[in-house]
C-alpha cells in the first residue's frame, strides 16, 4: 500500500496547522498523522503532553530486535517581527521552493520519514521494526522528548535518526546547551545620591566582562570545534533617574563532549563569586557518535546510495531532542539527519527545497531497506 499523498503535500498538510509553541497546540497534526499511520497498520499511541498537545509515537514490525527510530517535532517558533511575503502556513511553491513555517524546521522532514515508513511497511515488504517519535515542545527545551523519557515507556532503539534540517548530509551529533539566567542583587536610591545605593547594573556588567575571559580549558573536538559562551540577553534598571536595585544577563554556553556541564556552572559561580545567583534554564548534553561504529557505517552508506556523495565526520552547533534521548536511550547510535536547510531554520519566508524533500523520502527509505 502506497501512501495517498506525496511528500510535498503532506508537508503542505502539515504546514496548514498553526504549531507555533508557545502554546504548540500540535493536537490537530499529531492526530492527522496518527489517523494516517493506524490505517497502514502502525501502532500508535498519543501522549498528552498538556492542553491541546500530543506526542506521537508509532511502532511497526515483528518487535524481534530494538527498533530503528525516527524522530521529529511538530511545533515551530514564532513569525518573527517582519512581514512574510508568503502565507507562513499556506504552503506556496515557487520552483524547488516549498514555503512556509515550519518547511525546514521540520515538518518536511517528518513528512518524509513517515512517507518512507509507510512505504517500506507496506503488505509484502520485508518485516522491520520500526519507531516513529513526533514530539511536541522541541522549541522550548525539549518538552515532549522529556515527557516521554520520563514515562519510562519507550523501548530503547537500535539506530536514532533525528530529521532536523542538514540537507540531507549526516551529522554525528551536536554540541551540548546549558543556559544560564545570571541575577544580581542591588539597592535603589536616587539617582542624584548614587552613593546612597548598590547599583545592580554595574555589577551585571563587571560580571559580563568577567565572563568574556572564561577559559573553558578544553581540547577542541574534530567536529564540533570549541565550546563557545554568548551573552545573549542584558536586562536591569527600571527608570534613569534610580539606581537599579536587580538585574540580569542571559548566558548561552554550547558545549562539547567530554565537557561536564556542572563543573562549567562552578567556575562560573566561583569567577563572579557572590554576587550573581545562577539559575538554569535548560541544560542539555552535547551528542556524538563515533563515525567507525556499524551503525554510523549503514547510514553514510545508504546516503551516498541515494546522494552520491561521500559523507563527512561533521556535527551540528545547535542541539535537538537528542540531547534527551540519546543518554535516556543508552547512548544508542545517533544521526541528524533531514531534508532542511539549517540557514533558513527560524527565518521570515522560511522554505524547504522540494528536491530535498523527495531525496530524503528515498534516502530514508534506503536506510529502512538496510537496516
Amino acid at each position: 500500500m502506497r501512501p495517498d499523498m506525496t511528500v510535498v503535500e503532506l508537508t503542505q498538510k502539515l504546514l496548514a496547522f498553526n504549531t507555533i509553541n508557545p502554546p504548540g497546540n500540535e493536537a490537530p497534526p499529531a492526530r492527522f498523522l496518527a489517523d494516517m499511520l493506524i490505517e497502514r497498520g502502525f501502532a500508535v499511541q498519543l501522549r498528552p503532553l498538556g492542553k491541546g498537545r500530543f506526542n506521537l509515537v508509532a511502532r511497526k514490525g515483528p518487535g524481534l530486535r530494538a527498533p530503528l527510530c525516527f524522530s521529529g517535532h511538530l511545533d515551530t517558533v514564532p513569525l518573527g517581527l517582519r512581514s512574510w511575503t508568503v502565507d507562513p502556513f499556506g504552503g506556496a511553491i515557487d520552483g524547488d521552493r516549498l514555503y512556509g513555517r515550519g518547511s525546514t524546521d521540520m515538518k518536511g522532514a517528518v513528512a518524509a520519514f513517515v512517507l518512507a515508513a509507510i512505504e517500506e511497511c507496506a503488505p509484502g515488504a520485508p518485516d522491520k521494526d520500526l519507531m516513529l517519535l513526533i514530539t511536541a515542545g522541541e522549541e522550548t527545551g525539549s518538552d515532549g522528548a522529556r515527557a516521554l523519557v520520563q514515562s519510562q515507556t519507550i523501548e530503547s532503539p537500535q539506530i536514532l535518526i533525528i530529521a532536523e534540517p542538514t540537507s540531507n548530509r549526516v551529522l554525528l551529533g551536536h554540541k551540548g546547551a546549558l543556559w544560564l539566567r545570571l541575577l544580581f542583587d542591588g539597592l535603589t536610591a536616587h539617582g542624584s545620591m548614587p552613593e546612597q545605593g548598590r547599583n545592580a547594573v554595574v555589577a551585571a556588567a563587571a560580571a559580563v566582562a568577567a565572563l568574556t575571559t572564561y577559559d573553558f580549558a578544553t581540547q577542541a573536538h574534530p567536529a564540533l570545534a570549541t565550546p563557545t559562551l554568548n551573552i545573549g540577553t542584558f536586562h536591569g534598571g527600571i527608570n534613569v533617574n534610580s539606581v537599579p536595585d536587580l538585574a540580569e544577563i542571559g548566558v548561552d554556553i554550547r558545549s562539547i563532549p567530554g565537557m561536564d556541564h556542572a563543573q562549567v556552572r562552578a567556575e562560573i559561580a566561583s569567577l563572579l563569586g557572590s554576587k550573581a545567583r545562577i539559575e538554569v534554564d535548560i541544560d542539555l548534553p552535547p551528542v556524538w557518535t563515533s563515525p567507525d561504529t556499524p551503525a554510523a557505517e549503514l547510514v553514510n552508506a545508504a546516503v551516498t546510495a541515494i546522494t552520491g556523495d561521500r559523507q563527512d565526520v561533521a556535527g551540528a552547533a545547535y542541539f535537538t531532542d537528542a540531547s534527551v534521548f540519546t543518554p535516556a536511550f543508552g547512548n544508542a547510535p545517533t544521526f541528524i539527519l533531514g531534508p532542511g536547510e539549517a540557514t533558513m531554520a527560524h527565518k521570515t519566508d522560511e522554505f524547504v527545497l522540494i528536491s530535498r524533500l523527495e531525496q530524503a523520502v528515498n534516502i530514508f527509505r534506503e536506510i529502512i531497506r538496510r537496516f
